[in-house]
């Protein structure tokens, strides 16, 4: 809100030399050069940036915390009248000041009620986005199959950057549009929301990860947080960030604001993009000048509350360009990472998609309360796949965010939450069973916000400890090393209290099965109470398959990677295959290592229903059943204004067919049928996108993607209906339509001089597609053709009608006549040899002459004055031809 001050007081004040600062600001004192101390005082005010002068732009505009709104607001009216200022809604104390030069900055820090002067709004810039995506990685497909209820319905995201395109088929329904959104729509963000909440009406491959979820856009040209309260009345429970800035290292008025935002608004959760600049060096700050470290692209991702996501490969690799941390102040960052080959964009919005699902859980769990946003963090982190260095690192993380497992944590209630004080201790007691192969625990609090350019951003401090109860042993947090020296920052993670991060995750392997002690105490709580969650698993020793699914379809002759899971000893399996129905098992590979956790096969060029599984000498481990068919192609056969057709390739082996149309927020299931043909009812056709899928073996097969039925370029019938000239001595037409079914008979028809049609060429019966459609005995000059389509139903249809000028042998004809000056005059002589053009005025001069060969010649008219004109041919044998035209 510009020029509006506001009246609340937030913020720390810097107390030292500050009677100094007042002194400063109060007029009439003057002050000479050289006060080292004022200066110094200022300069501490400057967000690390800005204190290199030669960094700072002439003029520019700067963010500035403040004591008191009241004082402030007065200094401002008295020192600084013309400034421009506005205030930020979601940030009390922080306004952003417009056309600051240096003069005005060196007066703006002398002002005492200015506590922190901090960069102003910059470009953000979309992190990348990939050209596919991959539901399977972080286990989001298994999650669906899993838990089909669970979709993201009810649920609402916030997409931060610039618009999604709010017209995309896949959004149908679910787009809770802002007042004044921007209209021009950006390929990034779309792609984002797709990965969120995307609900595969376009195709199978636009289907999200909450696909059910309602979406809603918000701007990124502001990096402070969005209004919390306007948030929550839309019911916004997951915002996406990828965008990011310039590599920033340092605790700033943003990175404050969305942590005080995270506390303000404790069930909002903020997901961003790590950044992708993972081979760049930072600029400044504790690790300035060290190769391919914290190097995340943004000071608001410094924030404790808000989780960060990096990128890996589809083996859990984190991708080169995926920024890395350690924070500023050596906090891990990022927390997570995702599938996302080549940016953190993808990354981001698929753990943003994950997130709403976790919250979906926990609110069917819990009669439709919205989980803390610290206990949903806590379930990600709790249950992601260690990747990388063992434990935690700072390229990725906690590690590889896995969807199935976090649903599950909830869904079997695996995590505490509560509240502790200074020096006091909160206990939670949970049984390990046998054969577990790894106790995981993660704590999560959401700490209050530092002040602006802290050394270090922690400021409650709370400590987990695990406890074994028949022996007394103890457990403490993995913790890295933060010293800013590349070796020092690789180093394996140890064990030991954790004073820095607002998360501890402790990891037992094999644990002795019994009863254990999660023990969280407050260290240093002096913002208190402190409320904080844990969430914890035994992990699960065995098999499970990946890909291929429930719903899984591939094609014939690719090469298709196959996926699963496996927590347990190195064991080689032997991979096999059947088609359904058959009890032969086919060997696909012998020897497959289970650890390996893939292996490629080519499909067989075959259309069945079919099954894998893996054999080990103590187990089998069947999939479940899927198909494998040729991609389907839905195609318009005619598109009349009652009815319209649509057809699809027959699937060797299919019995049925289902047919879906879009409805009004998603695709509707309209009829299942034995054949390859639809024919839509005028009650049907509104719907306008329709998408068929075929079924084998009881099991549902791969969808087509889905068309717009009247914009695939058919009519009624017509799919084209063309002159091979317009202007033509032999009068040739090309037809082709969509499709033959339910015609009697077609026919070629002329206008008479009459105004109604004559029957040229009729063809009975109609089986081809494809037509050259002849009038051997066209009128001299225009003629208009039309198609009658007759149908075994009786009922008529025409095509549009196309124009053709004729000219018999030995006959000239001038096309267009009249012609604007300038235009080419079309001469059709019906001769194929050479003639000789001459073009009079009406007083007999010869103004332009030419020679020509062929039927029909161009006569240029450019600088020919307005008027009546004779063009005479002389053609090489045969009569000289003359013709009137009108040049306008």
């Amino acid at each position: 809100m510009s020029n509006n001050y506001g009246s609340s007081t937030h913020g720390l004040v810097r107390k030292s030399g500050l009677l100094l600062l007042w002194l400063l600001c109060v007029p009439g004192v003057s002050w000479g050069q050289d006060h080292s101390l004022a200066q110094s005082a200022a300069h501490l005010k400057l967000a690390p940036p800005l204190r290199v002068a030669a960094a700072r732009p002439a003029t520019n505009s700067y963010r500035v915390s403040v004591q008191s709104a009241t004082e402030f607001n007065a200094w401002m009216r008295r020192e600084l009248p013309s400034m421009r200022v506005s205030w930020h809604a979601a940030s009390v104390g922080v306004y952003t000041l417009s056309g600051v030069n240096a003069p005005r900055l060196g007066k703006l820090l002398t002002c005492p009620w200015v506590t922190f002067v901090d960069v102003g709004s910059r470009q953000a810039r979309e992190e990348r986005p990939l050209d596919n995506s991959d539901l399977i990685t972080n286990t989001i497909s298994p999650l669906h199959a899993r838990f089909p209820g669970l979709a993201g319905q009810g649920m609402t995201v916030s997409v931060k950057e610039r618009p999604f395109d709010v017209n995309d088929i896949d959004f149908r329904g679910r787009v809770v549009a802002p007042e004044g959104a921007a209209r021009t729509a950006s390929a990034h963000a779309t792609a984002m929301a797709t990965l969120i909440a995307g609900g595969g009406n376009s195709a199978p491959s636009g289907k999200g990860t909450a696909w059910q979820a309602r979406l809603i856009t918000a701007d990124f040209s502001e990096l402070m947080p969005d209004d919390g309260a306007r948030l929550t009345q839309t019911g916004v429970s997951v915002q996406n960030h990828s965008y990011g800035v310039d590599i920033e290292n340092y605790y700033g008025l943003e990175s404050r604001a969305y942590d005080a935002h995270a506390t303000q608004y404790p069930q909002l959760v903020h997901v961003f993009s790590s950044g992708n600049d993972g081979n760049k060096t930072s600029p400044s700050g504790r690790y300035a000048g060290l190769q391919g470290v914290a190097n995340l692209t943004g000071q608001f991702k410094m924030s404790k509350n808000t989780l960060s996501v990096g990128a890996t490969d589809n083996r859990g690799q984190v991708a080169p360009l995926s920024s890395r941390g350690p924070a500023y102040d050596g906090r891990v960052k990022p927390e997570l990472v995702a599938y996302g080959a080549d940016g953190s964009s993808d990354a981001a919005a698929l753990v943003s998609g994950v997130s709403l699902l976790v919250q979906q859980a926990y609110k069917e769990q819990l009669g439709g309360i919205l989980p803390p946003a610290a206990l949903v963090k806590a379930v990600l982190l709790n249950s992601a796949n260690d990747t990388g260095r063992p434990a935690i690192d700072f390229e990725s993380g906690y590690g590889q965010a896995d969807a199935l497992g976090a649903v599950q944590t909830v869904d079997e209630k695996r995590f505490f939450t509560n509240f502790t004080i200074q020096n006091a201790e909160q206990v939670f007691t949970i049984s390990v069973p046998a054969d577990s192969p790894e106790l995981k625990v993660t704590l999560v609090w959401h700490d209050p916000a530092a002040a602006p350019d802290a050394a270090q951003a922690l400021v409650n401090d709370l400590d987990l400890e695990l406890v074994r109860l028949s022996t007394g042993q103890r457990w403490q947090p993995w913790v890295l090393n933060t010293y800013p020296h590349l070796d020092s920052l690789a180093q394996p993670a140890r064990r030991r209290p954790d004073h820095l991060n607002n998360i501890e995750q402790i990891t037992v392997a094999v644990p002795a099965p019994g009863i254990y002690e999660l023990r969280v105490r407050g260290f240093r709580v002096p913002q208190g109470p402190q409320a904080f969650s844990v969430a914890y698993e035994f992990g699960e020793i065995g098999f499970g398959w990946l890909n291929p699914l429930v719903g899984s379809a591939f094609s014939p002759g690719t090469a298709q990677e196959l996926r699963w899971q496996w927590v347990g000893a190195a064991t080689t399996a032997r991979l096999e295959y059947r088609p359904a129905g058959s009890p032969t098992w086919q060997v696909v590979k012998p020897a497959v290592e289970l650890k390996a956790g893939s292996a490629t096969w080519t499909i067989p060029t075959i259309a069945t229903a079919a099954q894998l599984r893996m054999v080990t000498p103590t187990s089998v481990y069947p999939s479940e059943t899927f198909v494998i068919h040729a991609p389907l192609s839905l195609q318009v056969g005619y598109a009349c204004p009652e009815e319209a057709l649509l057809h699809w390739p027959a699937v060797p082996g299919a019995t049925e067919y289902q047919l879906y149309g879009l409805g009004a927020i998603g695709l509707e299931p309209l009829r299942r049928t034995p054949d390859t043909v639809a024919i839509l009812s005028a009650t049907e056709l509104p719907l306008r996108y329709f998408t068929v899928e075929p079924l084998l073996g009881g099991k549902i097969g791969a969808r087509s993607p889905s068309i717009e039925y009247s914009q695939q370029g058919t009519g009624c019938y017509v799919r084209s209906f063309i002159p091979r000239q317009v202007v033509t001595d032999t009068v040739l037409l090309d037809l082709e339509i969509g499709t033959a079914y339910g015609l009697a008979s077609m026919h070629l028809e002329r206008q008479a001089p009459n105004g109604s049609y004559e029957t040229v060429q009729t063809i009975a019966p109609v089986r081809d597609l494809q037509f050259a459609l002849t009038d051997l005995t066209p009128y001299s000059g225009l003629n208009h053709y039309r198609v009658q389509f007759n149908t075994t139903g009786g009922q008529i249809f025409y095509s549009s009608i196309e124009d053709v000028q004729y000219a018999r042998t030995r006959e000239l004809l001038a096309y267009p006549n009249p012609v604007q000056a300038g235009e080419p005059l079309q001469l059709i002589t019906g001769s194929t040899g050479s003639v000789h053009i001459e073009l009079y005025d009406l007083l007999g001069r010869l103004v332009r002459e030419a020679t020509a060969t062929g039927a029909i010649n161009p006569l240029d008219t450019s600088g020919l004055r307005g008027g009546t004109y004779l063009v005479r041919v002389t053609p090489e044998s045969g009569p000289m031809i003359t013709q009137r035209i009108m040049v306008l």
